[in-house]
């Protein structure tokens, strides 16, 4: 490890520009994708902020600890999916309540009512051609003004990241999991 001088200046000027709704994306193969995601709802919501979590994969009787806190704070939390493709006996099914659970979050961009709405593991559908990427982006781009959406998921596409403000990768390094440990209650779910 190299040890740095903290720095004695400020290290950036202040934007100049006004304050509107962002376009967030948190995508790759490392851990902590949707746990950053919901970091952001906590915090917006902790303002007062009125916030929308929509999980495409998950199904909408989910109890994973995220649910709990969720639902103990107020901070509405709904499941769309019906689990990941490897789960699904229909996948036909899946990709339709996909395209329903697209509907609903779309309202909601565009309704204004929220200050964030967050589509969490939305890449997988899109990715699957479940969903039509064009009237995503057309929605994320006509959404109002003051509206945040952060997006999360693996292999997220090219033409999202290109429309968001801020992207992040999550690079995986070292996994648990690979070294054959199982998942763990509170840490995985």
């Amino acid at each position: 490890m190299q040890i740095e001088t903290p720095p004695a200046e400020k290290p950036y000027e202040k934007p100049q520009g006004e304050r509107r709704g962002l376009v967030i994306i948190n995508t790759g193969d490392g851990k902590g994708k949707s746990t950053a995601a919901f970091g952001l709802a906590l915090r917006a919501h902790g303002r007062g902020k009125a916030v929308k979590i929509f999980q495409f994969m998950k199904v909408p009787t989910a109890r994973f600890g995220e649910h709990r806190m969720f639902e103990q704070l107020g901070l509405p939390v709904e499941g769309l999916g019906d689990g990941f493709s490897w789960k699904s006996q229909d996948l036909e099914h899946s990709a339709q309540l996909a395209r329903d659970g697209w509907e609903k979050a779309k309202v909601a961009i565009m309704s204004g009512d929220y200050f964030m709405v967050t589509l969490d593991e939305i890449t997988y559908p899109l990715i699957y051609g479940w969903l039509p990427l064009e009237d995503v982006l057309a929605t994320l781009r006509s959404r109002p003004v003051d509206v945040h959406v952060v997006l999360t998921g693996r292999r997220c596409p090219p033409e999202l990241i290109e429309l968001a403000d801020t992207v992040t990768e999550m690079t995986l390094i070292k996994h648990a999991f690979r070294a054959g440990i199982p998942a763990q209650r509170g840490i995985e779910d």
